[in-house]
């Protein structure tokens, strides 16, 4: 099949995020200036770079995690791993400003070392983030696209050492969950390796 997005897809369910799937979950933590607490999962996010490490997540909306961000140029992305799924899923509920997702989903907090966010204790790894830009984000037509996109830069890394396999962050011990389409999640459980070729000009 072929369909224009303007036209629709006549499918029952948009086919749009289980084609651009998997994507990793940005689990972001937040202080806000006044120090509420906010924790909540983002589908769309992804690094950027390695020089600097620069990381995403979209909101669509004006969300706590936009404003607190806003507010104190800061947040952490806790690693969503296969234990804690059930935890991350609980935290995307639409709680009132102000009601800390930490409590609500049963989760404890640690401190940061270089921010003044807390992040989740216990998640595989933690990337604690100072905010570079938040950038909204135009479609071919000029008209904003009602997201939010918020990048920062790495400058603190927490690995949980029992994550470590022979000197290398095991993504399969961690469990790393990512979000498919519909309802649907992905764990790690298995891994292949494929080395990048390298040119050999025909003789």
């Amino acid at each position: 099949m072929f369909y224009r997005p303007s036209d629709g897809h006549g499918l029952p369910h948009d086919p749009f995020k289980a084609i651009v799937s998997p994507r990793p979950i940005g689990w972001i933590s937040t202080r806000s200036s006044s120090g509420a607490i906010n924790l909540a999962p983002y589908s769309f996010f992804n690094a950027l770079s390695v020089d600097p490490y620069l990381v995403w997540f979209s909101a669509d909306a004006e969300k706590d995690s936009v404003v607190f961000a806003r507010e104190t140029g800061e947040f952490a992305v806790n690693l969503v791993g296969e234990k804690l799924a059930r935890q991350m899923n609980a935290t995307s509920v639409d709680a009132p400003r102000g009601i800390s997702e930490f409590g609500y989903a049963g989760l404890e907090t640690a401190s940061s070392r270089l921010i003044a966010v807390p992040h989740v204790a216990g998640a595989p790894a933690v990337l604690e983030c100072r905010l570079t830009e938040i950038v909204e984000p135009k479609g071919l037509d000029g008209r904003w696209a009602g997201v939010f996109v918020v990048i920062g830069e790495v400058v603190g890394i927490h690995i949980d050492d029992a994550m470590l396999t022979a000197g290398l962050f095991d993504q399969k011990k961690a469990g790393n969950v990512a979000r498919l389409g519909y309802m649907d999640y992905l764990s790690t459980s298995e891994t292949f390796q494929m080395r990048r070729p390298r040119w050999k000009e025909e003789t």
